[in-house]
């Protein structure tokens, strides 16, 4: 398809985003493109590695595709949207679990179901531009696509932080929260492409020193608000605080849908205690399988890309916002809503 490009160069399976007009905004179809990529080449000799990056300057993937999602699950046709999630975590999934090394070049924006493909890539490669987040509690989401995982492994309280304000983080962020491995000027990607295709040998990937992460001087502050055990616990010890920063984050906070950070904060904590991508996956489905229809997603959407009136109306205040609400979008989900095959 147009939108990805997938062959083989040389030593390298390649897989190109190729629709920068749409900040790559990445698709069904182009999810399951990536599948068949790595499917193809799990076992191919002559493939050495897989090597990830995007045309333009903008974006290596902004996220997903959800517009059209939006306006079939408004009409109350939901299939669509949860076979897309469903798809997408298999993929990132196979990503993850890849036995040859993965490397993937991720310029300007890198968010949601960007996220879900170069952050689970072995070798993780900013640049000077790379603007990485997880913003869906925005939009009446929760950071899926395995970002729970990711969070989760942030240094402290640092994953909760980025998980319920979708704070960008620009490359040395990036690489101190855990979702980037080594920073290159972009003006060394091609060469380091070159090597890549060339010998198929990963050593070829080395980084140089990034920029000073802007995030490391507030870690003691964010440890101090986000270890508070819930999301009202969180706005109260940033209220009591007064700094510039939780004046700042209170900002967000009250922008965002309570039940998506009340559902974030849950996931990234299960997800700390799990250690596994694929049990944050599972987890991060039962949210997003139930989202259009009984969650705040479709009123997000409109809010932040239909009308782009950034007015939500969110259903609750963090004060109001009900446990058990909470606690039913992350229930189990029946057998017809599993993601996993029988082999990875």
């Amino acid at each position: 398809m147009n939108d990805i490009v997938t062959r083989i160069e040389g030593r390298a399976g390649r897989i190109t985003f190729a629709r920068p007009a749409a900040l790559n905004a990445l698709s069904h179809e182009m999810a399951l493109a990536i599948e068949a990529a790595l499917d193809a080449w799990r076992h191919d000799p002559a493939v050495a590695l897989v090597l990830i990056d995007a045309e333009g300057s903008r974006a290596f993937c902004a996220g997903g595709d959800i517009a059209a999602m939006y306006h079939a699950c408004k009409a109350g046709e939901y299939a669509g949207a949860r076979a897309f999630w469903r798809d997408e975590y298999r993929m990132n999934a196979k990503l993850a679990e890849y036995r040859k090394p993965v490397v993937a070049l991720m310029q300007g924006f890198v968010m949601g179901g960007g996220v879900g493909v170069g952050g689970h890539a072995s070798h993780r490669v900013v640049g000077e531009s790379t603007q990485v987040a997880m913003p869906e509690s925005g939009i009446g989401l929760i950071p899926d696509v395995g970002g729970t995982h990711l969070l989760a492994r942030a240094p402290g309280h640092l994953g909760e932080y980025l998980g319920l304000t979708g704070a960008r983080m620009g490359p040395g962020d990036a690489i101190l929260a855990g979702f980037a491995d080594a920073f290159l000027p972009e003006a060394k990607w091609q060469g380091l492409k070159a090597q890549l295709i060339a010998t198929g040998d990963v050593g070829a990937v080395a980084g140089e020193t990034p920029p000073a992460p802007s995030l490391a001087p507030l870690l003691a502050e964010i440890d101090a608000a986000f270890a508070a055990p819930d999301l009202r616990g969180i706005v109260a010890k940033l209220e009591a605080s007064g700094s510039d920063f939780a004046r700042e984050t209170l900002k967000v906070i009250a922008r965002n849908s309570p039940l998506s950070m009340a559902a974030t904060l849950e996931l990234v904590r299960r997800a700390r205690v799990s250690g596994t991508l694929r049990a944050a996956l599972t987890l991060e489905y039962r949210f997003t399988w139930r989202a259009p229809e009984l969650g705040e997603f479709l009123e997000g959407v409109r809010a932040q890309l239909i009308d782009k009136d950034r007015n939500p109306c969110w259903r609750h205040s963090v004060a109001t916002l009900p446990v058990a609400e909470v606690a039913a979008m992350l229930e189990p989900l029946g057998p017809e809503a599993a993601i996993w095959e029988d082999h990875p």
